[in-house]
């Protein structure tokens, strides 16, 4: 699976973004930032007044001649906890959206074709960041095809709508309220199947180390192949579970199975699984092939 898309970092800039997308989850993005501050003040004070610190401790807990140690010692991982929160929130938003972005462009870069599309599924779409770039790679191949949007919340449709409509592809654009683990589409219904940060939240409510929760995942894998067309591609881009991913696209004998580097987003490890399904019944183990650059 080739690449006639644009796959290399975009140059739109991360302020255009969340003027169309916002931040999903910036509730998380706040909760890091306050932390930060709060620590970054702790640490400040115990700068300035070092000799009263060690003065409280020495008298409370009568440390001695540990005081002033134990006070360095606590300022100085007051101050490290405050980088990290910082750039784990820093990190938070550049894969909220830009990264997110430019994740897109390169999972729309894995279609050979998108002008003999006639429909895509997004499972998850979320705000439309990934729906929305295929739409618009549809729109500038003159397709005459559709892209459906499929999440759990009616709210989060409703504003995957209106991202569309800025982005001028709402035309391409139509959006369901459903359920990923049994998806309400015919068996291979879609050309082309995406997914983007997705997998890794279904069953999180088992706990993400359970084996329900895996068991979850690969229901909606499953399903995801159940309505891929034979002959169509299907691009996961997702965290953590990406070689289980490989193990059961491997067991549903699906063809020429990738997996890209790595890509740190959300802290972790993420990789893109593109795969194509076989258009005749084929026994026997997939070949996997494996980008790996740890």
């Amino acid at each position: 699976m080739g690449s006639k898309a644009n796959t290399g970092t975009t140059n739109r800039e991360w302020r255009q973004i969340y003027a169309i997308y916002g931040m999903e989850q910036w509730q998380t993005l706040l909760f890091l930032l306050c932390h930060a501050i709060l620590f970054s003040a702790s640490s400040v004070v115990f700068l300035f007044y070092f000799d009263q610190i060690c003065a409280f401790f020495n008298s409370f807990l009568a440390l001695g001649t540990a005081a002033r140690f134990t006070a360095g010692f606590s300022g100085a991982v007051l101050a490290l906890s405050a980088v990290c929160l910082l750039f784990a929130a820093a990190n938070f938003f550049y894969s909220a959206l830009p990264l997110h972005y430019d994740m897109a462009q390169r999972m729309v870069g894995s279609v050979n074709d998108w002008s003999t599309v006639k429909t895509a599924l997004d499972i998850g779409c979320g705000r439309g960041i990934l729906l929305n770039a295929v739409a618009t790679q549809l729109k500038k191949t003159g397709s005459s095809g559709r892209v459906v949007g499929l999440d759990r919340s009616k709210r989060t449709t409703l504003s995957t709508l209106r991202t569309a409509n800025m982005e001028g592809v709402q035309e391409y654009v139509t959006c369901r309220e459903g359920d990923v683990r049994s998806l309400p589409f015919g068996d291979n219904y879609f050309d082309v199947v995406v997914s983007a940060v997705f997998f890794h939240t279904v069953g999180k409510e088992y706990g993400p180390r359970t084996v329900e929760a895996a068991a979850e995942r690969m229901r909606v894998l499953g399903e995801m192949v159940r309505v891929l067309k034979p002959g169509g591609v299907g691009v996961v881009w997702d965290l953590l579970h990406v070689p289980e991913y490989v193990r059961r696209l491997q067991d549903l004998k699906m063809e020429d199975i990738r997996v890209s580097e790595r890509v740190t987003a959300f802290m972790v490890s993420s990789h893109i699984v593109t795969f194509r399904k076989p258009s005749q019944h084929i026994a026997g183990p997939g070949e996997v092939r494996l980008d790996w650059r740890c």
